[in-house]
């Protein structure tokens, strides 16, 4: 018999659902969304999900009949929230509630209900929770199109729902003393003497288990990069660095067949799965930290690869009012072969490489197979633009497949360095766009080569050159005066918010703080922007970006969402949440980890056994101490006091330090 849904009114709630004031726990691949009162009442994206099937909607607690008064709700750690309420009870006279009640609810689906009695007197007062799920997918519910509330069946100690070959079931510890299928009920009496404490644990399964879905476990393999601190007199960073690493712990999935090997989702609620562009620069980002994670991401999009082209697979992500959207497969397949080199770099060792090397030659191959006869990198539809942003992927990624290459001993170095040269010459010429006040680079060209003069965070990409050997950046697409001039542009109000790097100029047509790519603070992008700079030697400019989004981070509890409002800052303004953005988001909370590690300026080259050193200076975050790093894979610390002098006071045996 199939299953009947429960006779309620139709659901309104139709479009995208906000999230930006919901206190969502993570462990991809389980989630659970809460308004901050943390009552689940079944409306809007509400729930506990696991492996993208909503396994409870509503989760509502009544005490002697009424719902507790909620006094405060937020996260703990990034899988895990507490919501304090308090109630009163029949009988009450004083002022004061006699009633606290703490919810401690876990992304895994599990939560722990402790009621405690303050008052003078024994109580016995009637607990229920009131629970239901339509197991809808969790694309249908972020998108407004819930599906309807199931009858439940009791079970032992909780309640079923079933629907389309999955079960739903909610078991309760102790067991109630009563359960009500038709009502969705489950009811204890709490007998309660002054002082004491009762707590009724819930646990929200799905059956039979859906494939990746991990209950919310931790994975089977230790967190794949070092645990570094910060100290200093700004103890905004360590809080910053703290928050990142704990939501992209949170983000953490295991390839599914290789549970040794791991690698982050994109971000919380939208993309709890594989997103190869979103964890290459993940992985890439989170180098200092260690090379285990970039291994196992490497590994996992190897297999992803396409057999006969060699490209890696990607949605379209939209990009703008100016511009049609743009495919994340071609970034992904270019940031993998610049992956894989500058992991070597830093202390990936020569068997993993080996390992990779064939899945880089074929990824190079595939470059050349997309390389249009002008020399650049289209977007891969008929008629498709050719992007700055993509041009310059393109060209770190001729330097690193050449460096990879000649290192490995396989042919093909000269060619790509060659490459690499042209599109060089062509693009300072075709997209670089004069006037009186120093130019601006295009953000594409149109097929028949018409520059889009439009500017945005995407042109932070071209500072982005890449670590080569000899503890030496790549060469860029811009020459020397294009970058300073560039450099400018990146802190000018007419893209710099005073929070980040807006994705639209505040001046172009279209402009929309709101935006996606039409205004809007994209945490990644600023911070591409800070290494970039730093590593260009624009020590001011890199310093002021890191400063506003360090204020920024403030206003969000240190924990950045993907984007923000690119609204002008001032001092009748906070930065105003994004109300879809993903939160926890790997590129985000990757990206303050690159600011970070970015203001030390470390340039390693492990395989010859060196390490350069870059800080900033003056150092913007005055003195500070950055250790639990790796180069080398062996632990590195370093002190880089205000002067922006550093000093290292760990590192590898027989590492040589360069200029």
């Amino acid at each position: 018999m199939s299953p009947q849904p429960v006779n309620r009114p139709p659901r309104q709630d139709r479009g995208p659902q906000p999230v930006h004031d919901a206190v969502m726990c993570v462990a991809a691949p389980a989630l659970a969304v809460s308004p901050e009162h943390g009552q689940l009442d079944g409306s809007g994206l509400g729930g506990f999900y696991q492996g993208g099937r909503r396994v409870l909607a509503r989760c509502e607690l009544r005490i002697a009949g009424a719902s507790p008064v909620p006094v405060q709700g937020g996260l703990v750690t990034a899988g895990r929230a507490r919501f304090t309420s308090v109630a009163r009870v029949p009988g009450d006279t004083a002022p004061d509630p006699a009633l606290t009640v703490e919810r401690l609810r876990t992304a895994g689906g599990t939560e722990r209900i402790t009621v405690h009695n303050t008052g003078s007197r024994p109580l016995r007062i009637p607990f229920e929770v009131s629970l239901a799920t339509d197991l809808a997918e969790l694309a249908a519910v972020s998108a407004g199109s819930p599906g309807p509330e199931l009858q439940s069946s009791v079970c032992d100690a909780g309640l079923l729902w079933s629907a389309e070959g999955l079960r739903a079931r909610v078991t309760a510890e102790p067991a109630p003393e009563s359960a009500m299928a038709s009502a969705g009920l489950l009811c204890w009496d709490l007998a309660l003497p002054p002082g004491a404490s009762r707590t009724i644990e819930l646990r929200a399964t799905l059956e039979p288990a859906v494939a990746g879905v991990s209950g919310g476990s931790a994975p089977a393999v230790p967190v794949p990069w070092s645990v570094p601190e910060i100290r200093g007199a700004d103890g905004r960073a360590q809080t910053l660095l703290r928050t990142a690493l704990d939501d992209l712990r949170a983000l953490l999935l295991r390839d599914p067949g290789h549970p040794q090997e791991v690698h982050v989702a994109a971000g919380a609620p939208w993309r709890l799965g594989p997103a190869p562009a979103d964890a290459l620069w993940a992985a890439r980002m989170l180098l200092p930290l260690g090379t285990r994670l970039a291994a196992g991401t490497l590994r996992a999009f190897a297999r992803r690869q396409d057999p006969e082209t060699g490209g890696l697979p990607g949605p379209l992500r939209h990009s703008g009012p100016h511009l049609p959207p743009t495919c994340s497969g071609v970034e992904a397949g270019l940031l993998f072969v610049t992956l894989l080199a500058e992991a070597r770099r830093w202390g990936l060792p020569e068997r993993d490489t080996e390992q990779l090397l064939p899945a880089a030659e074929s990824g190079l191959r595939w470059l050349r197979s997309v390389v249009a006869e002008g020399g650049y990198v289209p977007d891969p539809v008929p008629g498709g633009p050719v992007r700055c942003e993509v041009q310059a992927h393109a060209h770190r990624a001729m330097l690193h497949g050449a460096d990879l290459l000649q290192a490995c001993g396989r042919p093909g170095a000269q060619e790509w360095r060659e490459r690499a040269e042209a599109l060089r010459r062509r693009f300072r010429e075709d997209f670089w766009l004069d006037d009186p006040a120093g130019g601006i680079p295009a953000a594409a060209l149109t097929p028949d080569g018409r520059p889009v003069p439009h500017l945005g965070s995407a042109t932070a990409h071209l500072l982005d050159t890449g670590l080569l050997g000899g503890c030496e950046t790549a060469p860029g697409l811009l020459d020397k005066a294009q970058t300073e001039q560039l450099a400018g542009l990146l802190v000018a109000p007419e893209l710099a918010s005073g929070w980040g790097l807006r994705t639209l100029s505040a001046k172009a047509p279209g402009y929309n703080p709101f935006g996606h790519r039409g205004g809007a603070v994209r945490v990644h992008e600023t911070a591409v922007a800070v290494g970039g700079l730093a590593s260009a030697g624009h020590d001011r400019e890199a310093a002021a970006l890191l400063l506003g989004v360090l204020d920024a981070a403030g206003e969000f509890g240190h924990r950045l969402p993907e984007m923000y409002a690119g609204e002008q800052r001032d001092e009748s303004r906070r930065p105003a949440p994004h109300p879809t953005a993903a939160r926890p988001a790997a590129v985000a909370a990757a990206g303050a980890v690159h600011m970070l590690t970015a203001l030390a300026g470390i340039r390693p080259d492990a395989p010859e056994r060196a390490v350069a050193l870059r800080p900033l200076a003056p150092f913007p975050l005055g003195d500070l101490g950055l250790a639990g790093l790796r180069v080398a894979e062996e632990p590195f610390a370093i002190r880089i006091d205000a002067s922006g002098t550093a000093v290292i006071e760990e590192a590898a045996s027989g590492l040589r330090i360069g200029d």
